[in-house]
């Protein structure tokens, strides 16, 4: 099951800050356009892409990152996913931002400039590498058992392998990683590698 959340996750991701990425570029060619048609064609072009893929990625992306802590409710005391958390609340004050001011701006309420649009648009990138770096590498991670065994060791269970570790001395502890521990794993690596 967390398997197939985390890659609606990455579904709901890739629509959701691609989609919202183009519209701040559509936009800042939107507030230079001097052709009535073309500036009415952009506008219509800005509201598909926040209401057909933006939007609903958005969704999928929340909906989803509540199944996967749902599902593992003790990964809310790691201080890369409270970070995390942070900048995804900033990442959708953004997206509103965008939406309210592409709204106006097609209304003829407002005027846009390009700076401003490229404004929007290196803040919600910025964001998101942000977001990708803290989901990479997971720093601020508190310290597990897990973490304290041998690395030698920590490949093993990464693996599915029994492994032994000294607790204390003359304290053997045998280990053994579950499926799901071993699936999730392998979806970590699958998904470092196509980034």
């Amino acid at each position: 099951m967390i398997a197939w959340t985390l890659v609606f996750h990455v579904i709901g991701l890739v629509f959701w800050l691609g989609s919202l990425l183009v519209v701040t570029h559509v936009l800042a060619i939107h507030s230079e356009e001097p052709s009535l048609e073309a500036r009415a064609a952009l506008g219509r072009l800005e509201t598909k892409l926040l209401r057909g893929l933006a939007h609903p990625g958005a969704a999928i992306m929340v909906i989803t990152g509540v199944i996967l802590i749902f599902l593992e409710p003790g990964v809310l005391r790691q201080h890369w996913l409270q970070a995390k958390l942070v900048l995804v609340v900033i990442l959708i004050a953004l997206d509103l931002r965008v939406t309210f001011r592409a709204r106006r701006f097609q209304a003829g309420l407002v005027e846009m400039t390009r700076a401003e649009c490229m404004g929007l648009h290196g803040a919600i990138a910025l964001v998101f590498s942000l977001i990708l770096i803290l989901v990479i590498l997971k720093p601020f991670r508190l310290a597990t058992p897990a973490a304290q065994v041998g690395s030698t060791e920590r490949a093993g269970q990464r693996n599915g392998i029994l492994a032994s570790s000294r607790l204390r001395p003359g304290i053997e502890r045998e280990t053994h990683i579950t499926a799901r521990d071993s699936a999730r794993a392998d979806l970590e690596r699958h998904v470092m590698i196509s980034l």
